[in-house]
């Protein structure tokens, strides 16, 4: 089996000499309105430069307008004020960045980020009509007190009666001094939720915030109430099953996205940025026997499988960017070389080089035995690799096309002042 799979990719794998290379991928979109890109790792910078450069030929070949990344709306949306010129609130991309002030802020403020931040920046300027600029929007689930504060700030601008709906919800989450994890155990074992206060501010804003706003202030107000809402349900069940909230996280990233094509208009066509876990369907790794859904997945069975195209990422060895425990500074970490018999060890034995892997109707089925494919979080231990860091998939089932770097390295982080 081992040779066959090997000689398998030899067959129909191509050799990615450049990123104009990617265009085979590009074209093999066809009409789907919904790329996923993935990567193995949250700091690994060919990961975020290959994602960069197929961004740019899907924005520029193929008019895709909304970037929705695996990151906190309020942080992603000063990048798109600063993309699409509101207000001109920052000097430079690096200003821009310097919100991502949470850990681990390295995911989003980093140097391979800021160089695509100048790329919208200037594609956008070019645009006269608002509907032709590009958005960046982040569709995660973390920031509970940050997105509390946007809509008070923003209600209280308007002069809005639903202040006090939003100040009464805040207060209901003020006594947990911004520590979700207190605020989980109060919600889950004290019943001391904030459920209704949530509810009833989500309800408000869409009933009488409907109307759009200059600069996205509508759009804004709005996830930032899906974000509270959505929230309080992750962190409540957080302290309890691991399945709730994996899955409470990301039907709240696939609402976003519908929420941003509502938006926009019913063709707008978005591309998602986040980990191999988030958009590779679920159903073709063993996540789907523990209860647990995903991105790739949910996407999938909404809009249909021709509308969507879910890239993988991986590599062979190399470094990158991680810590060793929660909370903790960055580290850069060796990558050893992939597990033997594993999807990396695979790809490595049919060449010592970069490829791509494009999945059809011809080749599909060569590629659906299960087999390990690695996965690296922000917590990395190297060393303990083996026991934990590779996902059983039936690979072509799981994306639609495959990017193999075969060495990597670690990302160029942002001097950015963690805020705790």
């Amino acid at each position: 089996m081992v040779n066959q799979i090997v000689q398998d990719i030899k067959d129909h794998s191509y050799r990615l000499h450049s990123h104009d290379d990617l265009q085979s991928i590009i074209n093999s979109v066809g009409d789907a309105k919904y790329v996923l890109l993935g990567e193995a790792s949250h700091g690994t910078s060919e990961f975020y430069t290959y994602r960069a450069e197929i961004t740019k030929r899907l924005i520029e070949q193929k008019g895709f307008s909304i970037i929705a990344v695996e990151g906190d709306w309020p942080a992603c949306f000063e990048v798109n004020r600063y993309i699409k010129n509101y207000d001109d609130p920052y000097k430079n991309a690096y200003q821009a960045l310097e919100q991502f002030n949470r850990w681990p802020t390295w995911m989003w403020a980093n140097e391979e980020i800021a160089e695509l931040t100048n790329w919208l920046r200037n594609y956008n300027n070019n645009k006269t009509a608002p509907n032709e600029k590009v958005g960046y929007y982040g569709i995660d689930v973390y920031s509970l007190w940050e997105s509390m504060e946007e809509i008070i700030l923003y209600l209280e601008k308007i002069g809005s009666p639903d202040i006090e709906t939003a100040k009464n919800a805040f207060s209901c989450f003020e006594p947990h001094n911004r520590r979700p994890e207190n605020y989980g155990v109060s919600a889950s074992f004290l019943s001391d939720d904030c459920i209704d206060e949530v509810v009833k501010l989500l309800h408000k804003i869409r009933t009488n915030h409907h109307q759009k706003q200059p600069h996205e202030a509508t759009l804004n107000l709005q996830i930032n109430a899906l974000v509270a809402a959505h929230a309080e349900q992750y962190y409540r069940a957080m302290v309890q099953d691991d399945t709730d909230s994996w899955n409470i996280r990301d039907y709240h990233m696939a609402d976003t996205v519908q929420e941003l094509v509502n938006y926009y208009d019913n063709e707008a066509k978005v591309i998602i940025w986040e980990h191999n876990t988030h958009i590779g369907d679920a159903r073709a790794t063993d996540m789907k026997r523990e209860g647990l859904v995903n991105v790739g997945q949910i996407v999938r069975e909404r809009y249909g499988e021709d509308q969507v195209f879910a890239i993988g990422f991986g590599t062979h060895r190399g470094s990158v960017i991680a810590s060793k425990k929660w909370g903790e500074g960055l580290e850069v970490m060796n990558v050893p070389p992939a597990e033997k018999n594993s999807w990396e060890d695979f790809m490595h034995q049919a060449g010592p080089y970069n490829k791509a892997l494009i999945f059809t109707n011809k080749n599909k089925h060569l590629f659906e035995d299960t087999i390990g494919h690695r996965a690296i979080g922000v917590i990395y231990h190297p060393e303990y690799e083996q026991l934990g860091n590779y996902v059983p998939s039936r690979i072509s089932k799981r994306y639609d096309a495959f990017i193999h770097i075969d060495e990597t390295h670690a990302l160029k982080p942002l001097q950015v002042e963690v805020v705790r």
